[in-house]
């Protein structure tokens, strides 16, 4: 038989699947619904490589399969479009984002297209159409009525490379995650989301839903919950008052200084007081050059200056405590403010023995050494030297503590939060406008719902200015406008929206787009039945890398929405797999690395089914793989030999196709469909493509096999190399695709494993005996032997020095 042509038949198949809408979702059906979804991408201008590919055919996998268990399956696409990434290229090339953009659509959809993936097309979105961003554009007008869009000045991360500000999700380690630069801070007038208003729900809610607990605990650390006590540290001979939060309220007959945060407004409005006052402004306008990791880093030795003339009083004992101000405590985090307590704090100790301040003990531990004076004791105990409060727990005294200075109105429990307002606002061109309009007589006034969208104008010069204003304020036609309030003069809001905010909402938009037209009003209402009848997402499949920024600004937004009445759940995405990232010549695969595999050459000299197969085959779908040139061969050869075997077929008789497929091999078969088909649904896709290679090797020794036996084989390999199964299936005489076909079902009798007696020995000799399957694994036989009541009799308290384990046979423990 001729070796499979995969470069004529792949575009065969491709161009059925389009024309047939195979792969075409149907609004109004009785069958179950699935709903599978990847991230979607940004059109980069170099296209996809084959790590990309990865999580998108995980997905395509799940979704063939539950296309072919009889559910209604909705697996759209679209593109990410607006952002840096987009403008940045257009910047370094001179040609206009809106070309450079349409031009990697093209291509990336040719090569997604290439690959064989199943989507619906036909609601296929692009955030940078103004179709699409007037609705990220009324979604802004929604929150902003809300109360939940605002706008203030802040003290904001600016990017002094791609030239604009960055929400604190998007600066890691103090640089910008996109181009790696330091970080800067700047003040500006800018716009934000309240994200916080649903700090406590986003943490409450992953309860509900099935997502990596990695993600959950990312997530659940940036909110950075802390339940505990804030105290009033009062100014003597002053109105002025220290608030405090801290979570070891125990601990505060121990505290022997405060500081608070160089940004802190209390030694302005103390200045009189302040007797070094010159010399504390020089340290709190240096420490405002640093980054925040500059000043939270935990190798770096800590300073600060005593703010000299003015004391603290400590609620608890009434004792003056000096006051300094450090850049490590961050205006930001709690009240800005801190009560140091070096005796159990290892950076309060360091920085005592620095300043020579004073260090009191107030916990002992309850059963273990403590190393004070050499080192400060960190843990819960028992309270020494607190007064009335000696002796509790630090448990108790928590409560007890919190409940006197609450009675004394000097202090209450509190809860509070890392996680800072969502900052959208962006200097940069290529982004959503936002409908806002400043007039001098009205202030800010929101566009009005029927003048949307607010269109990107089409400029020449797009270059950001450095001066934290956007390259919108050159257009004076886009600048210039009415205020729709009072009719006079006004001009619009220049900042673009953060593109997070586009993705915040895109999910929503595949229920519905293949029906959108150009309404006014609003569309979440006009197809509330169709997002009632597809969401929430089933099946999430993304990179990890966004768990705290789509992740979290998607989630916020659903929330919000709920409340606003438009929809009626409160999470997007039930299920969340996070695919492993492929690394190629040691290094994740980059452009600027040099290390990228374009797919395109594999589509070429193996075809997509082999890197579909390879892909998933070189490891488990969640971890990091490496990448091996080599490697493909042994999938591509898989694939031939699965070809191959339709040979039989085509040339035997009629006669010939009446025969049996012998016990063992059929035995093979039903057990490699229960494998395959539970291995698919737990993402061991590596394992169930080894298992089909397995009886792909046993059929090719078969002297007998059944056609029915083989179409069964087609039908498992068929999610993950459709091209080739599509083809098969058409060989052996079916007109219809065949993922209009059952998935197999395996026979329960086939399945069962033989049992035998398995020996169990202690030093040799027989203590017990148990009935198990044959070929079951060492691990399981051992985790059977040790759970029995006999051979735990004769192995207490004994040490086991070896096991010997001979498979089907025995077990020897020699203790």
């Amino acid at each position: 038989m001729p070796v499979y042509n995969h470069q004529n038949i792949e575009k065969k198949w491709q161009k059925y699947w389009q024309k047939k809408n195979i792969f075409k979702a149907e609004d109004e059906s009785s069958k179950p619904k699935f709903y599978c979804l990847d991230m979607f991408p940004y059109p980069s201008s170099y296209g996809l490589h084959v790590g990309h590919l990865r999580g998108y055919t995980i997905s395509d996998i799940i979704a063939k399969k539950r296309l072919m268990e009889g559910y209604n399956v909705l697996h759209p696409m679209g593109w990410d479009a607006f952002g840096l990434p987009a403008e940045n290229f257009a910047l370094k090339t001179g040609v206009h984002p809106a070309i450079t953009t349409q031009k990697a659509i093209k291509n990336i959809k040719k090569q997604l297209i290439s690959s064989g993936l199943g989507y619906d097309w036909s609601r296929e979105i692009c955030s940078c159409s103004k179709d699409y961003y007037q609705w990220t554009q009324w979604m802004f007008l929604e929150l902003y009525k809300a109360g939940l869009a605002y706008r203030k000045k802040a003290e904001v991360n600016f990017c002094p490379s791609c030239k604009t500000v960055l929400a604190n999700e998007q600066v890691i380690d103090g640089k910008c995650e996109r181009c790696q630069n330091i970080v800067s801070k700047k003040q500006l007038e800018q716009w934000f989301f309240k994200i916080t208003d649903y700090a406590e729900r986003l943490i409450d809610d992953l309860d509900k839903i099935d997502w990596p607990d990695k993600i959950k605990i990312m997530q659940r650390n940036w909110i950075g919950k802390s339940e505990g006590t804030e105290i009033i540290f009062q100014i003597p001979n002053s109105e002025f008052q220290i608030p405090v939060f801290t979570t070891r309220v125990d601990t505060l007959f121990g505290c022997t200084y405060i500081v608070i945060a160089p940004e802190s407004s209390i030694i302005k409005q103390l200045k009189p007081k302040i007797s070094n006052y010159k010399e504390v402004l020089d340290y709190t306008e240096k420490a405002k050059t640093k980054s925040e990791t500059e000043r939270l880093a935990e190798d770096k030795e800590k300073t600060g200056v005593e703010i000299k003339g003015i004391k603290a009083i400590n609620p608890i004992n009434n004792e003056e405590v000096p006051i300094f101000v450090a850049d490590y405590v961050l205006t930001e985090y709690g009240t800005g403010a801190i009560m140091a307590v070096p005796a159990h704090d290892e950076r309060d100790f360091l920085f005592a023995k620095k300043y020579n301040l004073s260090v009191k003990e107030v916990i002992q531990p309850v059963n273990s050494q403590t190393k004070f004076p050499e080192k400060a004791f960190e843990d819960d105990g028992v309270l020494i030297n607190s007064g009335v409060f000696t002796g509790l727990s630090s448990l108790e005294a928590r409560e007890k503590i919190t409940q006197y200075l609450s009675e004394k109105k000097l202090g209450k429990k509190a809860v509070y939060y890392k996680l800072r307002d969502w900052l959208i606002s962006r200097q940069r061109y290529w982004g959503a406008p936002i409908p806002m309009i400043f007039c001098p007589k009205c202030g800010w006034q929101a566009v009005a719902e029927n003048d949307l969208p607010v269109l990107l104008p089409k400029i020449k010069d797009f270059k950001p200015g450095g001066e934290g204003e956007s390259p919108l304020i050159k257009s004076k036609k886009f600048l210039q406008t009415k205020c729709p309030k009072c009719g006079g003069l006004a001009k619009r809001e220049t900042d673009t929206m953060d593109t997070f905010v586009c993705s915040s909402w895109y999910y929503l938009a595949y229920a519905f787009w293949h029906k959108q037209k150009n309404q006014k009003g609003s569309i979440l209402k006009e197809h509330k039945n169709l997002i009632k009848f597809w969401l929430p997402v089933d099946l999430y499949v993304g990179g990890a890398e966004h768990a705290c920024l789509h992740l979290l600004y998607a989630r916020f937004f659903v929330k919000a929405l709920k409340d606003l009445g438009y929809i009626d759940f409160d999470e997007a995405f039930s299920k969340l797999f996070n695919q492993g990232t492929i690394y190629h010549e040691g290094a994740k695969m980059s452009k600027s690395r040099g290390n990228v595999v374009s797919p395109d050459e594999i589509f070429k000299k193996y075809g997509a089914d082999t890197l579909r197969v390879y892909e998933l085959f070189i490891g488990p779908a969640d971890q990091a793989c490496q990448w091996q040139d080599k490697g493909i061969i042994g999938s591509y050869r898989f694939l031939q030999k699965v070809w191959q075997l339709l040979d039989r077929f085509e040339t035997q008789s009629k006669k010939m196709k009446t025969i049996e497929t012998s016990l063992p091999i059929k035995k093979l078969l039903h057990k490699t469909i229960k494998q395959v088909t539970e291995d698919i649904e737990s993402f061991k896709f590596n394992t169930a493509i080894s298992s089909l290679m397995v009886l792909t090797n046993e059929m090719e020794k078969a002297e007998q096999l059944a056609v029915s036996d083989y179409e069964l084989l087609i039908k498992l390999v068929a999610p993950f190399a459709p091209h080739l199964s599509e083809e098969i299936w058409q060989r052996l005489g079916h007109k219809a695709s065949i993922f209009f076909e059952n998935w197999p079902k395996y026979d329960k009798e086939l399945v069962k494993e033989e049992k035998f007696i398995f020996i169990i020995q202690i030093n040799g000799k027989i203590r017990d005996k148990v009935e198990i399957e044959k070929g079951i694994s060492r691990e399981k036989v051992e985790e059977i032997v040790f759970s029995r009541e006999k051979t735990q009799k004769w192995i207490k308290d004994k040490e086991i020095k070896k096991i010997i384990f001979v498979p089907d046979k025995l077990i020897n423990l020699v203790i």
